[in-house]
């Protein structure tokens, strides 16, 4: 059975770093979970509010289709399965509606 890769950067998800993400945020009650790996995760989050992943974001290609998360993608695509690091929260995020 091949290894499963992340649905959002398309590389080998591993076994270590590996969180869960719901497309539709749990606060607007998604349930359909998707293993991520947690640097790719944290990205999302940092990046987009829970309301903007529910109106705009809430598929794989929305998120690919984000210019931040696509720089973002071309970075970790070089970066090994189990690679994590802090991700810094996006200055405008806080203040968007």
């Amino acid at each position: 059975m091949p290894d499963s890769t992340c649905p959002l950067c398309d590389r080998e998800l591993g076994t270590v770093n590996v969180d869960r993400h719901h497309l539709v945020p749990k606060t607007f009650k998604g349930k359909e979970q998707f293993p991520i790996h947690r640097i790719c995760h944290r990205k999302i989050h940092s990046t987009f509010t829970e309301r903007e992943l529910l109106r705009t974001y809430h598929t794989w290609e929305a998120l690919r289709g984000h210019a931040e998360i696509r720089a973002f993608i071309d970075w970790v695509a070089k970066k090994p399965p189990d690679f994590y690091t802090r991700t810094r929260t996006s200055n405008g995020k806080k203040h968007r509606k």
